[in-house]
């Protein structure tokens, strides 16, 4: 099975769209008349959740209507926040067919599906002619992909001169041993997660010049702890969150990934480039 395949499969839910509106139903909300905000804690898949999102949102200068590309867009958390609030308009690409329908169903949902787009594809090759962005993003996708040097060449090739790429991942900060499951992967096999360094590197000899790099341990760590404050506040009840999405390994991933963190192996880091 190929690396691609593998990813696909990794997230596949089975019924991630009646598991999310039963879990929503649940917890008091009316599922005709949902905001993106009644989404956030489900569809932000990454580490600070929403927080991250607008940060890494903050670090894109582009106006109104501006097109921006969206790979790896997961079920459209950061797609629907980004064409509610900055009026862009999104095409969001994934690996994963499910989270496709998904994401195109919530944000129907929503109220925003005019606003947002999404197909299955490789962020190897595409779908886009040449220029066709003012802007792309990505949050948490490169720890999937073991050719990050295509990704960045096509990113490039379909972005306008001067468009801008942000990137929110997970990256290694030391040499530490990994602890499986986390949320991207099941174990090292696929695991393909690489430093900032390689990063900025990869970007430069795709043709893009580094504007802002910042590592956001600190921001991570408070965050999980601040998840771990609000679910013994709720007690026996808790909100619908992330594990709808992971499954039942949800404890067990998260558990891992912020020890991973608190050890220093790795750290999500924001990096803004832009198409030299």
């Amino acid at each position: 099975m190929d690396t691609e395949r593998s990813v696909s499969r990794h997230y596949e839910h089975g019924s991630l769209e009646s598991a999310i509106l039963s879990a929503l139903t649940a917890a008091g909300k009316d599922t005709g008349k949902l905001t993106h905000t009644d989404l956030a804690p489900i569809d932000e898949f990454h580490i600070g959740g929403r927080q991250a999102t607008m940060d890494l949102g903050a670090q894109i200068d582009l106006p109104r209507g501006a097109r921006l590309l969206d790979i790896g867009s997961g079920i459209g958390g950061p797609s629907r926040y980004f064409a509610a609030e900055r009026g862009w308009r999104i095409d969001g690409i994934d690996l994963t067919a499910e989270y496709v329908r998904v994401a195109q169903q919530l944000s129907q949902l929503t109220g925003l599906g005019d606003a947002v787009s999404y197909r299955e594809a490789s962020a190897t090759a595409l779908p886009f002619a040449d220029a066709t962005f003012d802007g792309a993003y990505m949050l948490h996708v490169g720890m999937n992909i073991p050719d990050k040097k295509a990704v960045f060449a096509e990113v490039r090739r379909v972005l306008r001169p001067v468009g801008v790429f942000a990137i929110y991942d997970a990256m290694r900060e030391s040499d530490g041993a990994f602890s499986y499951p986390v949320p991207w992967w099941a174990g090292p096999e696929t695991n393909f997660i690489d430093t900032a360094s390689a990063y900025r590197r990869l970007l430069g000899e795709a043709g893009f010049s580094i504007d802002k790099e910042r590592n956001r341990r600190d921001f991570a760590l408070e965050s999980f702890r601040q998840r771990q404050r609000m679910a013994q506040a709720q007690g026996a009840a808790p909100q619908p969150g992330l594990q709808i999405v992971m499954g039942p390994t949800a404890p067990q991933k998260i558990a891992n990934m912020m020890g991973l963190l608190e050890r220093g192996v790795i750290s999500p880091t924001e990096i803004i480039s832009s198409a030299a």
